[in-house]
């Protein structure tokens, strides 16, 4: 893991949470996006280099939508960069921890993400992020 890339929080109403957030930060949203494989609507924010990232569902039966459903609004996952995300991917596996998703898919903010298991990491959702490099 290279850094703390951004930290996901689960929100009903994006509008409402970006407005609390922009005031509890101090500064604007920088981008708004869905990523519809997901049903979700993202919100990002950046302080000192680490990303807030707002999660709000936008179908019932979408990741979010359960989350908040059966434990509330709040923080939803901690997501960390990596430089080359299927070598992460086997590091994780060779070390023992289980992953939701063992193919890279794209998620937002340019990125390939896939997920730990919140029961091979004490509790806590984990992502591993790598940014979406340009074939130019």
């Amino acid at each position: 893991m290279e850094k703390l890339e951004h930290i996901g929080v689960a929100v009903k109403n994006i509008e409402q949470a970006n407005k609390l957030f922009a005031a509890l930060l101090g500064t604007e949203h920088y981008k708004i996006e869905e990523v519809a494989s997901e049903g979700v609507r993202t919100s990002f924010f950046e302080l000192s280099g680490v990303k807030i990232e707002l999660l709000e569902a936008t179908r019932e039966d979408s990741p979010i939508a359960k989350f908040i459903e059966k434990r509330g609004e709040g923080i939803h996952h901690l997501a960390f960069e990596v430089k080359n995300i299927e070598e992460g991917i086997k590091e994780y596996q060779n070390k023992g921890f289980q992953l939701i998703n063992p193919v890279p898919k794209k998620g937002a903010d340019n990125k390939r993400i896939c997920f730990l298991h919140p029961k091979s990491t004490q509790g806590v959702l984990i992502e591993l992020c790598e940014e979406i490099k340009d074939a130019s």
